[in-house]
This record gives C-alpha cells, sequence and structure tokens, in this order.
C-alpha cells in the first residue's frame, strides 16, 4: 500500500502541535478506507476494534435506546475523530455510524489508541476535548428533551446544524449535506409527522426553505426567537 502522505491530516485541529515526524509516525499505522453511501462504519455494542477520523463527506451517529428507538446523537464532519471507545474506557462501541454521503475514513486498530495518547500528549489532549464536548452536547439535547417543547427542539437542532454545517446560499444558510424530516425526527425525539408539520409552517412564515433531502434556514434570527420559546416568531 502506497504511504498516507501527512498533509492529508497537518491542517485538522486535532493534530494540532505535531511535528512532521509525529505525524508520519501516526500516519504509518493508519489505513485510508472509502465508505459508500449508507454503509454502516461501526455498529453499537460491536468489539471497537478501530477509530478513525474523517477525512471527507459526512457521517450519522445513531444510538438505540433499551426501548428500540433510534436517536440520532450527532453529525461528524471532515477533521473529526469517531470510533474513540477506547478514550471512553470502553471496549466496544457507544453507538453506531453511518456514511451519508460517500466518506473517506482514516482507521486505526483500536489497541493503538492508548499507544498514541501517551507517545503524543497534544494528540492525547485534543481527543479528550472532543470527548468532553461531545459529552457536553449529549448532556445539552437530553435537557432540550426533558425542558423544551418539540417546537423548541426542532428548532434548536437546525441551529445547531447551520452554526457547524452550514454553507451560506441566496436563499439563506444551507445544512451542508442530506438530511431527511425523518433524521430531524430521530434529532430531536419525535415523530416525522410532527417535524413535517413545523416545517410546512415554517416554510409558509418563510423561516426555512424545503426540499428532497435538504433544509435552508432562510430567518435564523427568527428561528432562534422560536427556539427560546419567544414571541413574536410569527
Amino acid at each position: 500500500m502506497s504511504r498516507l502522505d501527512r498533509s492529508l491530516i497537518a491542517s485538522l485541529p486535532l493534530f494540532d502541535g505535531m511535528s512532521a515526524d509525529e505525524l508520519d509516525r501516526i500516519l504509518q499505522a493508519a489505513r485510508s478506507l472509502r465508505v459508500s453511501t449508507g454503509s454502516t462504519i461501526f455498529e453499537q455494542e460491536a468489539d471497537a476494534h478501530s477509530f478513525f477520523v474523517l477525512l471527507d463527506g459526512h457521517v450519522r451517529v445513531i444510538k438505540t435506546t433499551p426501548e428500540g428507538q433510534q436517536v440520532t446523537v450527532r453529525y461528524i464532519t471532515p477533521g473529526e475523530l469517531m470510533g474513540i471507545a477506547q478514550a471512553l474506557g470502553r471496549t466496544t462501541y457507544p453507538a453506531t455510524a453511518i456514511a451519508v454521503v460517500d466518506c473517506v475514513v482514516l482507521a486505526w486498530p483500536g489497541t493503538m489508541w492508548s499507544q498514541f495518547a501517551a507517545a503524543f500528549p497534544s494528540f492525547g489532549a485534543n481527543t479528550y476535548k472532543t470527548v468532553g464536548e461531545r459529552l457536553q452536547d449529549t448532556q445539552m439535547q437530553v435537557v432540550e428533551m426533558a425542558t423544551k417543547q418539540v417546537e423548541q427542539r426542532v428548532a434548536h437542532a437546525l441551529l445547531r446544524l447551520i452554526s457547524q454545517r452550514g454553507r451560506k446560499t441566496e436563499e439563506g444558510i444551507a445544512v451542508d449535506f442530506p438530511i431527511s424530516r425523518q433524521d430531524i425526527a430521530e434529532m430531536t425525539g419525535t415523530t416525522l409527522h410532527t417535524v413535517s408539520r413545523l416545517l410546512t409552517a415554517w416554510e409558509e412564515k418563510g423561516l426555512v426553505k424545503g426540499g428532497r433531502r435538504k433544509v435552508t434556514v432562510v430567518e435564523p434570527h427568527r428561528l432562534m426567537v422560536l427556539a427560546e420559546g419567544r414571541s413574536g416568531a410569527g
């Protein structure tokens, strides 16, 4: 297999502060994989054989509850780590990762995570920072589910998506990957029917614009007013 070039990862925040030699050593143990749209990268509760960095594409992370409900916990974008069960002290994956579009990922054996963390302190620190941010996000989602009305939850979810993965267009800020109404329902703990009803009402008010697996936020400020539960968005 041809050697992977350090330029693949040199600019990623995860590898900040690492020398060219360190980057080369990390890449020596990596495999480059192409994952087609809809394919599973790893499955919840399966043996955590590898951890990954997404180089290109978008990945949806899904958790199945004990009751069998599927919840979308986050979307992974290029440059992000995923499958880092070892950093959580686990031997199995806590969720399932599915390619939203065709993806390119780098994979390392799961057993190497602790070696990397010990040998490259900045890599370990950046990984724990990622874990901390995700736990905070998850906690915020749980609080929203418990305390916010459905309309507020859906508005928050769309605002989060465009702040993290938005692309400016003539119509507004578009979510920069294919996303369905069912996906939004699974992010917000509600039903497809409810999401469809809300988005249709918001389209009529000019807040958002929909399409096949597309969402564009036309009026972010008015959506923020809704998300905060204040009046005046109509």
